[in-house]
């Protein structure tokens, strides 16, 4: 860690207004414009950027971004999911072919197991990404902009911003927010540029935290980017955003709005979001390497009409 800048902490950033909030929305809505239609950001994935991430892999290893799904209740945790034995054989099973089977059930979108949100996850003003009627959600699911639009996987160029390295700390504490600057400060620190078309991760250490501390009540307490960051991922024109916490701050700084980040980037820039991943395996290997882009594999599971799948991002460097 030698020799590395520590910029002085930023002043905190403002709360925003409502009127502040529907300024940036708006804002962001028209520069994103490019990003429509059912697979939003994703289009920025062409075959040719898609190409140019596979020449990204040097050496060949694979690091999971995803962190273990956890069937035990907590604090952050009150649904966990469900994982049942339906058969299994054991030592004294009488001869022949056996099978152990076991079945899952999950609520995606909890505040610890790694997921997906598809475009279809925020409804904002009574309508979906694009102007979509919410009224095409259904009791049977999402009719438009659901997870279908990932069927062909991510695959695209992965960058990893590491914000707790960036200020010396071995992560942010609850509340703290992630500015444009502090993404901006962590790429000149890494010798890295996000580029149009990357999947960017931003590293707030919250399961960092969360392992040495133990676990909170962290929809009501968490870091993550504020709301005027993502200005920076609009001048970037990102395909994909994807955080250790599930990107928002809370509380949020938003007066009316619970998860402005959620709905600026879901919404109004149509980026799919992946959220509660783990950097602590990859965060390492990049520092070692002092290399912190990489080819990124997500292939979220074939449901048709869902608002969001978990996953196992790889990142292959």
């Amino acid at each position: 860690m030698a020799g590395r800048a520590r910029p002085t902490r930023p002043t905190e950033p403002p709360r925003l207004t409502e009127a502040a909030f529907g300024e940036l929305y708006r804002r962001l809505l028209g520069r994103s414009a490019w990003a429509s239609g059912e697979r939003g950001a994703l289009a920025a994935l062409t075959p040719a950027r898609v190409a140019a991430a596979a020449r990204e892999v040097r050496t060949g290893r694979t690091v999971t971004l995803a962190a273990p799904v956890e069937t035990w209740p907590g604090p952050d945790n009150p649904t966990p999911a469900k994982h049942r034995m339906n058969g299994r054989p054991g030592e004294d099973a009488p001869g022949g072919l056996h099978f152990a089977r076991d079945s899952f059930a999950m609520n995606v979108h909890g505040d610890v197991d790694s997921h997906l949100d598809a475009l279809c996850h925020v409804v904002y003003d009574g309508t979906l990404h694009g102007g979509v009627p919410a009224s095409s959600v259904t009791a049977s699911g999402a009719t438009a902009l659901s997870l279908e639009a990932a069927r062909d996987g991510i695959v695209g160029r992965g960058v990893l911003l590491d914000v707790p390295r960036l200020r010396g700390v071995p992560w942010l504490e609850p509340g703290d927010h992630v500015t444009a600057g502090d993404l901006a400060a962590a790429e000149t620190a890494q010798h890295v540029r996000v580029q149009e078309g990357d999947l960017l991760f931003v590293r707030v250490g919250h399961r960092r935290r969360r392992a040495e501390l133990g676990a909170w009540h962290a929809a009501s307490r968490r870091a993550g980017l504020h709301p005027s960051a993502l200005e920076f991922l609009a001048d970037r024109r990102v395909a994909l955003l994807g955080g250790d916490g599930n990107n928002d701050t809370a509380p949020s700084s938003t007066d009316g709005v619970d998860f402005p980040v959620h709905v600026l980037a879901i919404h109004a820039m149509g980026l799919h979001l992946l959220d509660y991943l783990q950097f602590e395996d990859l965060a390492p290997v990049c520092e070692t390497a002092d290399r912190w882009s990489f080819l990124c594999v997500t292939a979220p599971l074939r449901l048709p009409d869902a608002t969001g799948s978990p996953v196992n991002p790889i990142a292959v460097l």
